[in-house]
């Protein structure tokens, strides 16, 4: 019998990138409802960060430590977030971040990549963590 996944490896990317955030300036809220995803259930967001202009913007963390599904959910995640966008003008941008080594397809995402496939997709960000914390940390988003 093989040993339990570990599931909490998203905690570890939480931890890298809300202190980043709050060093950055931004007033960070975890686990918010947004909205509704699609009209079926609620959509909550990793991160609401509010800037010093009160502008809000959402951020999406994913992990993907070895190879696995959270590779497959990156797109259905920009579409949640470009809907979330188009909705609720309240929100200024979108983040998504891709933690761990195990991605085949991240330099895919981060090029933008799904562009060509997903409507309005340029208007999510995807970036590595390295990057995000770069810019969350000097309050560029």
């Amino acid at each position: 019998m093989s040993p339990p996944r570990n599931t909490r490896t998203g905690d570890v990317l939480e931890q890298m990138v809300l202190p980043a955030l709050r060093m950055g300036g931004y007033e960070v809220t975890r686990g918010v409802k947004i909205g509704t995803r699609f009209g079926v259930s609620d959509h909550r967001i990793d991160a609401l960060a509010k800037d010093t202009d009160n502008r809000l913007h959402l951020v999406s963390m994913k992990w993907q430590q070895t190879s696995g599904t959270a590779e497959q959910k990156i797109p259905f995640e920009v579409i949640s977030l470009v809907d979330m966008l188009m909705q609720d003008k309240r929100f200024s941008t979108a983040h998504l971040v891709l933690g761990g080594d195990g991605w085949r397809y991240k330099d895919f995402y981060i090029k933008g990549g799904l562009n060509p496939f997903i409507k309005n997709a340029h208007l999510v960000k995807i970036c590595s963590l390295d990057q995000f914390v770069t810019l969350a940390n000097q309050g560029q988003l």
